[in-house]
């Protein structure tokens, strides 16, 4: 498994991050896990039957190439939002290293999602902590909350 986090896997676009952070929805789950505050959500199932698109308008590639567009990746992970208040960290240098160390901490460790059930669609971890902590407190803190994301919800919501 290769250790990346592609832009395709982060979180962006105001309807959607404004759609995870909606108060009295029924399909977000959120907890408090030192240094995390983490909310999370599923995805409606999508219908099987998509239509396909007609011949023409097919691209014109290799056989390679229409063999990898045809396959899905083998393993899905979840947009990912990390967000460090400014109100508790004035100066953008604390801002983004912290961002850093906790982008590299989900980096490492996005393998744990997806063993106990399907991951969710959407994540979001907001830094709680008054200080900034080391790499490895901060690293132990994802690996317990990521757990806690896999094991929490055995059934997603359909």
């Amino acid at each position: 498994m290769r250790h990346t986090f592609p832009k395709a896997e982060r979180l962006s676009g105001k309807t959607k991050i404004q759609s995870l952070f909606q108060k009295g929805r029924a399909d977000l789950y959120s907890f408090y896990l030192f240094p995390f505050r983490v909310i999370y959500q599923y995805s409606p199932p999508r219908s099987e039957t998509s239509p396909t698109p007609p011949p023409d308008t097919l691209s014109e590639g290799t056989d390679s190439e229409k063999l990898a567009d045809g396959v899905a990746p083998a393993e899905t992970f979840p947009a990912v939002l990390i967000n460090v208040s400014k109100r508790q960290f004035k100066r953008a240098v604390d801002r983004n290293l912290l961002r850093r160390r906790v982008r590299e901490a989900y980096r490492l460790n996005k393998q744990r999602l997806g063993h106990a059930n399907t991951p969710p669609t959407e994540l979001a971890f907001l830094y709680i902590a008054k200080t900034k902590l080391s790499f490895e407190d901060i690293e132990r803190g994802m690996r317990r909350a990521l757990q806690k994301v896999d094991v929490k919800h055995v059934d997603p919501p359909r």
